[in-house]
Protein backbone atom coordinates (compact mmCIF):
# COMPACT_ATOMS: atom_id res chain seq x y z
CA UNK A 1 0.00 0.00 0.00
CA UNK A 2 1.06 3.58 -0.54
CA UNK A 3 1.51 4.61 3.08
CA UNK A 4 2.48 8.26 2.49
CA UNK A 5 -0.67 8.82 0.46
CA UNK A 6 -2.74 7.11 3.12
CA UNK A 7 -1.21 9.31 5.81
CA UNK A 8 -1.96 12.44 3.77
CA UNK A 9 -5.64 11.55 3.29
CA UNK A 10 -6.02 10.51 6.93
CA UNK A 11 -4.75 13.91 8.00
CA UNK A 12 -7.32 15.55 5.71
CA UNK A 13 -10.39 13.40 6.31
CA UNK A 14 -9.78 11.45 9.53
CA UNK A 15 -9.57 7.71 10.09
CA UNK A 16 -12.81 6.66 8.39
CA UNK A 17 -12.29 5.35 4.86
CA UNK A 18 -9.34 5.55 2.53
CA UNK A 19 -9.37 4.38 -1.08
CA UNK A 20 -6.38 2.14 -1.71
CA UNK A 21 -5.23 0.29 -4.81
CA UNK A 22 -4.42 -3.29 -3.82
CA UNK A 23 -1.63 -5.33 -5.44
CA UNK A 24 -4.01 -7.25 -7.71
CA UNK A 25 -5.36 -4.04 -9.21
CA UNK A 26 -8.72 -4.18 -7.44
CA UNK A 27 -9.87 -1.04 -5.65
CA UNK A 28 -11.36 -1.55 -2.20
CA UNK A 29 -12.53 0.64 0.63
CA UNK A 30 -10.63 -0.32 3.74
CA UNK A 31 -10.74 0.97 7.28
CA UNK A 32 -7.47 2.27 8.58
CA UNK A 33 -6.42 4.13 11.69
CA UNK A 34 -3.92 6.95 11.94
CA UNK A 35 -1.83 4.66 14.11
CA UNK A 36 -1.09 2.32 11.17
CA UNK A 37 0.69 4.97 9.13
CA UNK A 38 2.45 6.59 12.06
CA UNK A 39 3.50 3.16 13.41
CA UNK A 40 5.76 2.67 10.40
CA UNK A 41 7.04 6.23 10.53
CA UNK A 42 7.95 5.83 14.22
CA UNK A 43 9.65 2.48 13.62
CA UNK A 44 11.75 3.96 10.84
CA UNK A 45 12.56 7.01 12.96
CA UNK A 46 13.93 5.09 15.96
CA UNK A 47 16.05 2.91 13.67
CA UNK A 48 17.48 5.92 11.86
CA UNK A 49 18.35 7.55 15.19
CA UNK A 50 20.13 4.42 16.45
CA UNK A 51 22.09 3.90 13.22
CA UNK A 52 23.08 7.58 13.12
CA UNK A 53 24.49 7.36 16.65
CA UNK A 54 26.15 3.99 15.92
CA UNK A 55 27.78 4.28 12.47
CA UNK A 56 29.68 0.99 12.89
CA UNK A 57 26.42 -0.92 13.35
CA UNK A 58 26.55 -4.16 11.29
CA UNK A 59 23.01 -4.77 10.08
CA UNK A 60 23.78 -7.36 7.41
CA UNK A 61 26.00 -9.39 9.73
CA UNK A 62 23.27 -9.59 12.38
CA UNK A 63 20.60 -10.51 9.82
CA UNK A 64 22.81 -13.33 8.50
CA UNK A 65 22.99 -15.09 11.87
CA UNK A 66 20.80 -18.11 12.61
CA UNK A 67 18.91 -17.93 15.91
CA UNK A 68 21.18 -20.31 17.91
CA UNK A 69 24.25 -18.37 16.75
CA UNK A 70 22.60 -15.04 17.49
CA UNK A 71 21.63 -16.22 20.98
CA UNK A 72 25.20 -17.36 21.62
CA UNK A 73 26.62 -13.96 20.69
CA UNK A 74 24.04 -12.17 22.86
CA UNK A 75 24.75 -14.46 25.81
CA UNK A 76 28.50 -13.87 25.44
CA UNK A 77 28.03 -10.09 25.06
CA UNK A 78 29.55 -10.18 21.57
CA UNK A 79 26.40 -8.41 20.38
CA UNK A 80 24.27 -5.99 22.33
CA UNK A 81 20.48 -6.42 22.59
CA UNK A 82 20.10 -2.87 21.22
CA UNK A 83 22.03 -3.65 18.03
CA UNK A 84 19.93 -6.75 17.36
CA UNK A 85 16.64 -5.08 18.25
CA UNK A 86 17.10 -2.03 16.02
CA UNK A 87 18.41 -4.20 13.18
CA UNK A 88 15.19 -6.20 13.12
CA UNK A 89 12.95 -3.17 13.61
CA UNK A 90 14.65 -1.53 10.63
CA UNK A 91 14.30 -4.67 8.54
CA UNK A 92 10.63 -5.16 9.54
CA UNK A 93 9.78 -1.64 8.33
CA UNK A 94 11.32 -2.34 4.93
CA UNK A 95 9.69 -5.75 4.63
CA UNK A 96 6.19 -4.58 5.52
CA UNK A 97 6.38 -1.80 2.93
CA UNK A 98 6.94 -4.56 0.39
CA UNK A 99 4.55 -7.32 1.52
CA UNK A 100 2.24 -5.58 4.06
CA UNK A 101 2.67 -7.97 7.00
CA UNK A 102 3.12 -5.86 10.19
CA UNK A 103 0.00 -4.51 11.89
CA UNK A 104 1.39 -3.01 15.11
CA UNK A 105 4.69 -1.92 16.57
CA UNK A 106 4.85 -2.78 20.28
CA UNK A 107 6.29 0.39 21.77
CA UNK A 108 6.76 -1.38 25.11
CA UNK A 109 9.48 -3.42 23.40
CA UNK A 110 11.85 -0.52 24.04
CA UNK A 111 11.23 -0.68 27.80
CA UNK A 112 11.46 -4.50 27.63
CA UNK A 113 14.85 -4.00 26.01
CA UNK A 114 16.03 -2.01 29.02
CA UNK A 115 14.43 -4.51 31.40
CA UNK A 116 16.23 -7.57 30.03
CA UNK A 117 19.56 -5.75 30.26
CA UNK A 118 18.96 -4.97 33.91
CA UNK A 119 18.30 -8.61 34.85
CA UNK A 120 21.15 -10.55 36.39
CA UNK A 121 20.21 -13.88 34.81
CA UNK A 122 19.99 -14.19 31.03
CA UNK A 123 17.12 -16.31 29.74
CA UNK A 124 17.37 -18.70 26.78
CA UNK A 125 16.08 -16.01 24.41
CA UNK A 126 17.94 -13.08 25.96
CA UNK A 127 17.76 -10.05 23.67
CA UNK A 128 15.96 -11.83 20.79
CA UNK A 129 13.27 -9.75 19.00
CA UNK A 130 10.16 -11.88 18.35
CA UNK A 131 7.12 -11.22 16.18
CA UNK A 132 3.64 -12.15 17.42
CA UNK A 133 0.52 -13.13 15.47
CA UNK A 134 -2.38 -10.66 15.71
CA UNK A 135 -4.64 -13.06 17.65
CA UNK A 136 -2.17 -13.46 20.55
CA UNK A 137 -2.78 -10.84 23.25
CA UNK A 138 -0.10 -8.26 23.99
CA UNK A 139 -1.00 -5.89 26.82
CA UNK A 140 -2.23 -2.53 25.58
CA UNK A 141 -2.70 -3.64 21.95
CA UNK A 142 -5.63 -4.88 19.90
CA UNK A 143 -6.06 -8.49 18.85
CA UNK A 144 -8.28 -7.66 15.89
CA UNK A 145 -8.62 -10.98 14.04
CA UNK A 146 -8.94 -8.67 11.04
CA UNK A 147 -12.33 -7.40 12.31
CA UNK A 148 -13.09 -3.68 12.53
CA UNK A 149 -15.32 -4.20 15.59
CA UNK A 150 -12.27 -5.40 17.55
CA UNK A 151 -10.30 -2.18 16.97
CA UNK A 152 -9.63 -0.01 20.03
CA UNK A 153 -10.10 -2.92 22.44
CA UNK A 154 -6.58 -3.28 23.85
CA UNK A 155 -5.72 -6.45 25.74
CA UNK A 156 -5.62 -6.12 29.53
CA UNK A 157 -2.69 -8.51 29.86
CA UNK A 158 -0.13 -10.42 27.83
CA UNK A 159 -1.02 -13.94 26.77
CA UNK A 160 0.79 -16.55 28.86
CA UNK A 161 3.10 -17.44 25.95
CA UNK A 162 4.11 -13.79 25.62
CA UNK A 163 4.79 -13.60 29.36
CA UNK A 164 6.95 -16.74 29.17
CA UNK A 165 8.89 -15.37 26.19
CA UNK A 166 9.59 -12.19 28.14
CA UNK A 167 10.58 -14.29 31.15
CA UNK A 168 13.17 -15.94 28.90
CA UNK A 169 14.55 -12.54 27.86
CA UNK A 170 12.83 -12.24 24.47
CA UNK A 171 11.54 -8.90 23.17
CA UNK A 172 8.18 -9.11 21.37
CA UNK A 173 8.33 -6.14 18.98
CA UNK A 174 5.59 -6.37 16.32
CA UNK A 175 2.21 -7.97 15.69
CA UNK A 176 1.45 -9.43 12.26
CA UNK A 177 -1.41 -9.71 9.82
CA UNK A 178 -4.13 -12.37 9.61
CA UNK A 179 -7.19 -13.10 7.42
CA UNK A 180 -10.54 -11.68 8.50
CA UNK A 181 -11.89 -13.90 11.35
CA UNK A 182 -8.79 -16.19 11.03
CA UNK A 183 -10.88 -18.79 9.17
CA UNK A 184 -9.08 -18.66 5.85
CA UNK A 185 -5.64 -19.64 4.62
CA UNK A 186 -5.32 -16.47 2.57
CA UNK A 187 -4.16 -13.36 4.48
CA UNK A 188 -6.29 -10.27 3.98
CA UNK A 189 -8.79 -8.16 5.89
CA UNK A 190 -10.45 -4.76 5.60
CA UNK A 191 -8.28 -3.11 8.26
CA UNK A 192 -4.77 -3.84 7.06
CA UNK A 193 -5.30 -5.23 3.55
CA UNK A 194 -3.64 -8.12 1.76
CA UNK A 195 -0.34 -9.69 2.81
CA UNK A 196 1.41 -10.96 -0.29
CA UNK A 197 4.00 -13.66 -0.91
CA UNK A 198 7.54 -12.26 -0.62
CA UNK A 199 8.68 -13.99 -3.84
CA UNK A 200 5.59 -13.37 -5.97
CA UNK A 201 3.07 -10.65 -5.14
CA UNK A 202 0.34 -12.34 -7.17
CA UNK A 203 0.44 -15.20 -4.64
CA UNK A 204 -0.75 -15.27 -1.05
CA UNK A 205 1.57 -15.76 1.91
CA UNK A 206 -0.98 -18.23 3.29
CA UNK A 207 -2.92 -18.06 6.53
CA UNK A 208 -3.91 -17.56 9.07
CA UNK A 209 -0.35 -16.90 10.31
CA UNK A 210 0.49 -15.37 6.94
CA UNK A 211 1.86 -12.08 8.25
CA UNK A 212 4.31 -13.98 10.43
CA UNK A 213 5.60 -16.18 7.63
CA UNK A 214 5.96 -13.33 5.13
CA UNK A 215 7.93 -11.30 7.70
CA UNK A 216 10.23 -14.19 8.67
CA UNK A 217 10.85 -15.27 5.07
CA UNK A 218 11.91 -11.72 4.19
CA UNK A 219 14.27 -11.44 7.17
CA UNK A 220 12.11 -9.01 9.17
CA UNK A 221 11.90 -11.37 12.13
CA UNK A 222 14.08 -14.26 13.26
CA UNK A 223 11.36 -16.03 15.24
CA UNK A 224 7.58 -15.78 15.32
CA UNK A 225 4.72 -17.25 17.32
CA UNK A 226 1.40 -18.35 15.86
CA UNK A 227 -1.64 -20.57 16.24
CA UNK A 228 -2.95 -23.45 14.13
CA UNK A 229 -6.51 -24.82 14.03
CA UNK A 230 -6.50 -26.27 10.51
CA UNK A 231 -3.01 -25.61 9.19
CA UNK A 232 -2.66 -21.93 10.14
CA UNK A 233 1.04 -22.30 10.96
CA UNK A 234 1.93 -25.11 8.56
CA UNK A 235 0.24 -23.82 5.38
CA UNK A 236 1.80 -20.32 5.35
CA UNK A 237 5.17 -21.73 6.45
CA UNK A 238 5.06 -24.20 3.55
CA UNK A 239 3.92 -21.48 1.11
CA UNK A 240 6.73 -19.13 2.19
CA UNK A 241 9.51 -21.72 2.47
CA UNK A 242 10.23 -21.63 6.20
CA UNK A 243 9.80 -24.12 9.06
CA UNK A 244 6.68 -24.14 11.22
CA UNK A 245 5.58 -26.37 14.07
CA UNK A 246 2.20 -26.99 15.74
CA UNK A 247 2.56 -28.55 19.17
CA UNK A 248 0.15 -31.03 20.76
CA UNK A 249 -2.96 -29.02 21.69
CA UNK A 250 -2.37 -28.60 25.42
CA UNK A 251 1.44 -28.66 25.42
CA UNK A 252 1.59 -24.85 25.17
CA UNK A 253 -0.79 -22.49 26.96
CA UNK A 254 -3.59 -20.89 24.96
CA UNK A 255 -4.60 -18.51 27.76
CA UNK A 256 -4.80 -15.01 26.29
CA UNK A 257 -5.07 -16.26 22.69
CA UNK A 258 -8.26 -15.31 20.85
CA UNK A 259 -9.81 -18.30 19.03
CA UNK A 260 -11.52 -18.12 15.65
CA UNK A 261 -14.64 -19.90 16.96
CA UNK A 262 -15.12 -19.45 20.69
CA UNK A 263 -16.30 -22.53 22.57
CA UNK A 264 -15.83 -25.21 19.90
CA UNK A 265 -14.03 -28.25 21.29
CA UNK A 266 -14.24 -30.71 18.39
CA UNK A 267 -10.91 -29.71 16.88
CA UNK A 268 -7.82 -28.84 18.92
CA UNK A 269 -5.95 -25.62 18.22
CA UNK A 270 -2.19 -25.76 18.55
CA UNK A 271 0.37 -23.06 19.33
CA UNK A 272 3.86 -23.03 17.91
CA UNK A 273 6.84 -21.18 16.45
CA UNK A 274 7.89 -20.32 12.91
CA UNK A 275 11.49 -19.71 11.85
CA UNK A 276 13.94 -20.24 9.02
CA UNK A 277 15.33 -23.51 10.43
CA UNK A 278 14.43 -26.34 12.79
CA UNK A 279 17.11 -25.45 15.35
CA UNK A 280 15.29 -22.14 15.92
CA UNK A 281 11.98 -23.94 16.51
CA UNK A 282 13.67 -26.22 19.02
CA UNK A 283 15.25 -23.32 20.88
CA UNK A 284 11.85 -21.65 21.13
CA UNK A 285 10.23 -24.84 22.47
CA UNK A 286 13.00 -25.24 25.05
CA UNK A 287 12.29 -21.70 26.21
CA UNK A 288 8.50 -22.08 26.31
CA UNK A 289 8.37 -25.47 28.03
CA UNK A 290 9.56 -24.22 31.39
CA UNK A 291 8.10 -24.14 34.90
CA UNK A 292 6.97 -20.54 34.38
CA UNK A 293 4.34 -21.63 31.86
CA UNK A 294 2.65 -24.16 34.14
CA UNK A 295 2.88 -21.64 36.98
CA UNK A 296 1.02 -19.03 34.92
CA UNK A 297 -1.40 -21.60 33.50
CA UNK A 298 -1.82 -24.67 35.74
CA UNK A 299 -3.95 -26.41 33.05
CA UNK A 300 -0.78 -27.01 31.03
CA UNK A 301 1.11 -30.18 32.04
CA UNK A 302 4.55 -29.36 33.50
CA UNK A 303 6.49 -31.27 30.82
CA UNK A 304 9.93 -29.79 30.09
CA UNK A 305 11.56 -30.29 26.70
CA UNK A 306 12.81 -33.90 26.41
CA UNK A 307 16.42 -33.55 25.27
CA UNK A 308 17.00 -37.30 25.24
CA UNK A 309 14.28 -37.92 22.66
CA UNK A 310 15.32 -34.98 20.49
CA UNK A 311 19.05 -35.83 20.49
CA UNK A 312 18.60 -39.57 19.80
CA UNK A 313 20.36 -40.92 16.69
CA UNK A 314 18.43 -44.19 16.44
CA UNK A 315 17.07 -45.01 12.95
CA UNK A 316 13.37 -44.21 12.60
CA UNK A 317 10.52 -46.29 11.26
CA UNK A 318 8.61 -43.80 9.14
CA UNK A 319 5.17 -44.11 7.59
CA UNK A 320 4.60 -42.12 4.42
CA UNK A 321 1.95 -41.23 1.86
CA UNK A 322 2.07 -38.92 -1.16
CA UNK A 323 -1.70 -38.39 -1.36
CA UNK A 324 -4.62 -38.64 1.06
CA UNK A 325 -6.89 -39.68 -1.85
CA UNK A 326 -9.08 -36.66 -1.18
CA UNK A 327 -7.19 -33.50 -2.16
CA UNK A 328 -5.17 -33.94 -5.32
CA UNK A 329 -1.52 -33.20 -4.50
CA UNK A 330 0.25 -30.87 -6.89
CA UNK A 331 3.07 -32.46 -8.88
CA UNK A 332 5.64 -30.72 -6.68
CA UNK A 333 3.91 -31.87 -3.46
CA UNK A 334 4.06 -35.49 -4.57
CA UNK A 335 7.65 -35.18 -5.77
CA UNK A 336 8.72 -33.54 -2.49
CA UNK A 337 7.44 -36.51 -0.47
CA UNK A 338 8.94 -39.17 -2.75
CA UNK A 339 12.35 -37.46 -2.97
CA UNK A 340 12.44 -37.02 0.82
CA UNK A 341 11.46 -40.67 1.26
CA UNK A 342 14.44 -41.68 -0.88
CA UNK A 343 16.83 -39.48 1.12
CA UNK A 344 15.59 -40.98 4.39
CA UNK A 345 15.97 -44.54 3.10
CA UNK A 346 19.50 -43.82 1.92
CA UNK A 347 20.28 -42.50 5.44
CA UNK A 348 19.27 -45.84 7.00
CA UNK A 349 15.68 -45.18 8.06
CA UNK A 350 12.83 -47.57 7.28
CA UNK A 351 9.98 -46.20 5.18
CA UNK A 352 6.58 -47.91 5.32
CA UNK A 353 3.60 -47.08 3.04
CA UNK A 354 0.61 -45.76 4.99
CA UNK A 355 -2.97 -45.09 3.86
CA UNK A 356 -4.90 -42.56 5.97
CA UNK A 357 -8.26 -44.03 6.83
CA UNK A 358 -11.50 -42.68 5.36
CA UNK A 359 -10.29 -39.13 4.66
CA UNK A 360 -13.30 -38.51 2.43
CA UNK A 361 -15.66 -39.29 5.32
CA UNK A 362 -13.53 -37.23 7.69
CA UNK A 363 -13.51 -34.15 5.45
CA UNK A 364 -17.14 -34.31 4.29
CA UNK A 365 -18.76 -35.32 7.57
CA UNK A 366 -16.63 -34.99 10.70
CA UNK A 367 -14.89 -31.75 9.71
CA UNK A 368 -17.93 -29.57 8.81
CA UNK A 369 -19.96 -30.96 11.71
CA UNK A 370 -17.11 -30.26 14.13
CA UNK A 371 -16.51 -26.67 13.05
CA UNK A 372 -20.16 -25.76 12.39
CA UNK A 373 -22.09 -27.63 15.07
CA UNK A 374 -23.97 -24.43 15.87
CA UNK A 375 -25.03 -23.97 12.25
CA UNK A 376 -22.21 -21.42 11.73
CA UNK A 377 -23.86 -19.03 14.24
CA UNK A 378 -20.64 -18.20 16.14
CA UNK A 379 -18.72 -17.72 12.89
CA UNK A 380 -21.41 -15.34 11.59
CA UNK A 381 -21.43 -13.35 14.85
CA UNK A 382 -17.97 -12.11 13.92
CA UNK A 383 -19.40 -10.53 10.77
CA UNK A 384 -22.36 -8.71 12.33
CA UNK A 385 -21.96 -5.05 11.37
CA UNK A 386 -18.82 -5.88 9.38
CA UNK A 387 -18.07 -5.42 5.73
CA UNK A 388 -16.87 -8.76 4.38
CA UNK A 389 -13.43 -9.09 2.85
CA UNK A 390 -13.70 -10.33 -0.77
CA UNK A 391 -11.63 -13.40 0.12
CA UNK A 392 -14.22 -14.38 2.75
CA UNK A 393 -17.40 -13.67 0.79
CA UNK A 394 -17.97 -17.22 -0.43
CA UNK A 395 -17.61 -18.69 3.08
CA UNK A 396 -19.88 -16.07 4.66
CA UNK A 397 -22.48 -16.42 1.89
CA UNK A 398 -22.61 -20.19 2.36
CA UNK A 399 -22.84 -19.87 6.16
CA UNK A 400 -25.74 -17.40 5.91
CA UNK A 401 -27.91 -19.62 3.72
CA UNK A 402 -30.96 -21.15 5.43
CA UNK A 403 -30.69 -24.91 5.91
CA UNK A 404 -33.39 -25.66 3.33
CA UNK A 405 -31.53 -23.70 0.63
CA UNK A 406 -28.24 -25.44 1.50
CA UNK A 407 -30.04 -28.80 1.30
CA UNK A 408 -31.49 -27.85 -2.08
CA UNK A 409 -28.08 -26.73 -3.40
CA UNK A 410 -26.56 -29.91 -2.03
CA UNK A 411 -29.08 -31.96 -4.01
CA UNK A 412 -28.52 -29.91 -7.19
CA UNK A 413 -24.71 -30.23 -7.20
CA UNK A 414 -24.65 -33.90 -6.13
CA UNK A 415 -24.32 -35.23 -9.73
CA UNK A 416 -21.41 -32.83 -10.33
CA UNK A 417 -19.55 -33.31 -7.03
CA UNK A 418 -20.60 -35.77 -4.37
CA UNK A 419 -18.05 -34.48 -1.85
CA UNK A 420 -19.13 -30.84 -2.25
CA UNK A 421 -22.74 -31.94 -1.85
CA UNK A 422 -22.03 -33.92 1.33
CA UNK A 423 -19.90 -31.15 2.81
CA UNK A 424 -22.61 -28.54 2.20
CA UNK A 425 -25.33 -30.77 3.66
CA UNK A 426 -23.39 -31.08 6.93
CA UNK A 427 -23.10 -27.31 7.54
CA UNK A 428 -26.11 -27.41 9.84
CA UNK A 429 -26.89 -26.96 13.51
CA UNK A 430 -26.55 -30.09 15.67
CA UNK A 431 -28.54 -31.03 18.72
CA UNK A 432 -26.64 -31.68 21.95
CA UNK A 433 -27.12 -35.42 21.40
CA UNK A 434 -25.75 -35.15 17.87
CA UNK A 435 -22.75 -33.16 19.13
CA UNK A 436 -21.95 -35.82 21.71
CA UNK A 437 -22.28 -38.47 19.02
CA UNK A 438 -19.85 -36.48 16.88
CA UNK A 439 -17.33 -36.31 19.73
CA UNK A 440 -17.64 -40.09 20.10
CA UNK A 441 -17.08 -40.51 16.36
CA UNK A 442 -13.97 -38.30 16.51
CA UNK A 443 -12.58 -40.43 19.36
CA UNK A 444 -13.29 -43.63 17.43
CA UNK A 445 -11.70 -42.23 14.27
CA UNK A 446 -8.61 -41.23 16.27
CA UNK A 447 -8.32 -44.71 17.79
CA UNK A 448 -8.70 -46.28 14.33
CA UNK A 449 -5.91 -44.07 12.99
CA UNK A 450 -3.62 -44.79 15.96
CA UNK A 451 -4.33 -48.54 15.73
CA UNK A 452 -3.09 -48.60 12.13
CA UNK A 453 -0.05 -46.52 13.18
CA UNK A 454 0.72 -49.02 15.95
CA UNK A 455 0.10 -52.04 13.70
CA UNK A 456 2.82 -50.78 11.38
CA UNK A 457 5.04 -49.98 14.40
CA UNK A 458 5.70 -46.43 13.22
CA UNK A 459 7.69 -43.73 14.99
CA UNK A 460 6.68 -40.78 12.78
CA UNK A 461 4.86 -39.92 9.55
CA UNK A 462 6.02 -38.21 6.34
CA UNK A 463 3.23 -36.69 4.25
CA UNK A 464 2.48 -33.78 1.91
CA UNK A 465 2.30 -30.14 2.96
CA UNK A 466 -0.07 -28.03 0.88
CA UNK A 467 1.76 -26.10 -1.82
CA UNK A 468 3.06 -24.29 -3.73
CA UNK A 469 1.59 -20.93 -2.72
CA UNK A 470 -1.89 -20.28 -4.13
CA UNK A 471 -2.86 -17.27 -6.18
CA UNK A 472 -4.52 -14.57 -4.07
CA UNK A 473 -8.21 -15.23 -3.61
CA UNK A 474 -8.12 -18.97 -4.26
CA UNK A 475 -7.95 -20.25 -0.64
CA UNK A 476 -11.46 -18.93 0.01
CA UNK A 477 -12.72 -21.08 -2.87
CA UNK A 478 -10.86 -24.24 -1.83
CA UNK A 479 -11.61 -25.24 1.75
CA UNK A 480 -11.13 -28.91 0.74
CA UNK A 481 -7.37 -28.40 0.30
CA UNK A 482 -6.74 -28.17 4.05
CA UNK A 483 -7.30 -31.94 4.34
CA UNK A 484 -3.55 -32.56 4.67
CA UNK A 485 -3.28 -30.33 7.74
CA UNK A 486 -6.65 -30.19 9.56
CA UNK A 487 -6.59 -33.97 9.95
CA UNK A 488 -3.82 -33.61 12.53
CA UNK A 489 -5.74 -30.92 14.43
CA UNK A 490 -8.70 -33.23 14.90
CA UNK A 491 -6.32 -36.05 15.87
CA UNK A 492 -4.30 -33.59 18.01
CA UNK A 493 -0.95 -34.88 16.73
CA UNK A 494 2.10 -32.58 16.76
CA UNK A 495 3.06 -31.67 13.20
CA UNK A 496 5.50 -29.41 11.39
CA UNK A 497 6.67 -28.49 7.91
CA UNK A 498 10.15 -28.31 6.42
CA UNK A 499 10.95 -26.83 2.96
CA UNK A 500 12.70 -29.42 0.78
CA UNK A 501 12.48 -28.29 -2.85
CA UNK A 502 11.01 -25.74 -5.24
CA UNK A 503 8.65 -25.94 -8.19
CA UNK A 504 10.28 -26.84 -11.51
CA UNK A 505 9.13 -26.27 -15.08
CA UNK A 506 8.56 -30.02 -15.30
CA UNK A 507 6.21 -29.82 -12.31
CA UNK A 508 4.23 -27.09 -14.07
CA UNK A 509 3.90 -29.19 -17.22
CA UNK A 510 2.87 -32.33 -15.29
CA UNK A 511 0.30 -30.32 -13.36
CA UNK A 512 -1.58 -29.46 -16.56
CA UNK A 513 -2.53 -33.10 -17.13
CA UNK A 514 -3.70 -33.84 -13.56
CA UNK A 515 -7.38 -34.60 -13.14
CA UNK A 516 -7.53 -35.20 -9.38
CA UNK A 517 -9.28 -37.91 -7.40
CA UNK A 518 -12.76 -36.60 -8.24
CA UNK A 519 -12.21 -34.44 -11.33
CA UNK A 520 -14.80 -32.06 -9.88
CA UNK A 521 -14.90 -28.29 -9.46
CA UNK A 522 -12.55 -28.32 -6.45
CA UNK A 523 -9.95 -30.34 -8.40
CA UNK A 524 -10.17 -27.95 -11.34
CA UNK A 525 -9.89 -24.86 -9.12
CA UNK A 526 -6.86 -26.42 -7.39
CA UNK A 527 -4.98 -26.67 -10.71
CA UNK A 528 -5.62 -22.97 -11.38
CA UNK A 529 -4.64 -22.00 -7.81
CA UNK A 530 -1.10 -23.40 -8.11
CA UNK A 531 -0.36 -22.29 -11.67
CA UNK A 532 2.66 -20.08 -12.38
CA UNK A 533 4.71 -21.15 -9.38
CA UNK A 534 8.10 -22.07 -10.87
CA UNK A 535 10.80 -21.36 -8.29
CA UNK A 536 8.44 -21.16 -5.31
CA UNK A 537 9.21 -23.36 -2.29
CA UNK A 538 7.60 -26.71 -1.53
CA UNK A 539 7.65 -28.43 1.87
CA UNK A 540 6.87 -31.79 3.42
CA UNK A 541 4.91 -32.38 6.61
CA UNK A 542 6.33 -34.35 9.56
CA UNK A 543 3.97 -35.83 12.17
CA UNK A 544 4.21 -37.75 15.45
CA UNK A 545 1.77 -39.18 18.00
CA UNK A 546 0.28 -36.90 20.70
CA UNK A 547 2.79 -35.59 23.27
CA UNK A 548 5.70 -36.79 21.09
CA UNK A 549 6.56 -33.22 20.10
CA UNK A 550 10.30 -33.69 20.54
CA UNK A 551 10.25 -36.78 18.30
CA UNK A 552 8.44 -34.78 15.62
CA UNK A 553 11.07 -32.04 15.84
CA UNK A 554 13.87 -34.61 15.70
CA UNK A 555 12.32 -36.01 12.50
CA UNK A 556 12.01 -32.49 11.06
CA UNK A 557 15.68 -31.88 11.82
CA UNK A 558 16.64 -35.11 10.06
CA UNK A 559 14.67 -34.10 6.96
CA UNK A 560 16.26 -30.64 6.99
CA UNK A 561 19.78 -32.07 7.42
CA UNK A 562 19.42 -34.56 4.56
CA UNK A 563 17.85 -31.94 2.27
CA UNK A 564 20.67 -29.45 2.91
CA UNK A 565 23.27 -32.18 2.39
CA UNK A 566 21.72 -32.96 -1.00
CA UNK A 567 21.62 -29.26 -1.95
CA UNK A 568 25.27 -28.80 -1.01
CA UNK A 569 26.25 -31.71 -3.29
CA UNK A 570 24.59 -29.95 -6.19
Amino acid sequence: MHYKIIGYYMDLFGPDFVRVKEVNGVYRFIYITRMYYFMQRDMASICFRYCFLNPSHQLEHILSLALPELCGKLQDDLLSPESVFYTYVDRAVKVTRDVNCVTDYLEESESQLLHVKSQGKKGLLYGVPISIKDSIDCKGYDSTLGLVKRLNQPAAADAVVVQVLKHQGAIPFVKTNVPQSLLNYDCSNLIFGQTVHPLDHSKTSGGSSGGECALITSGGSILGLGTDVGGSIRIPAAFCGICGFKATGNRISKKGIIPSIRGQKSVAAGVGPMARDVDSLVLCLRALLCSEMSRLDPTVPPLPFNEQVYSSCQPLRIGYYATDSYTMPSSSMRRAVLETKQLLEEAGHTLVPFKPCRVDHFMCNICPKGLCSDGCATFLESFKGESVDPNMKQSVFLAKLPNWIRSLLSWIIKPMSLRMSTFMRNLKESSVKELWELHTEIEEYSQEFIAEWKRLDLDVMLCPALGPAFKIGFPGRLSAAISYTILYNFLDFPAGVVPVTSVTKEDEEDQKSLRGHYNDMWDKVFVKAVEGAVGLPVAVQCVALPWKDELCLRFMKEVEKLTRKKENKH
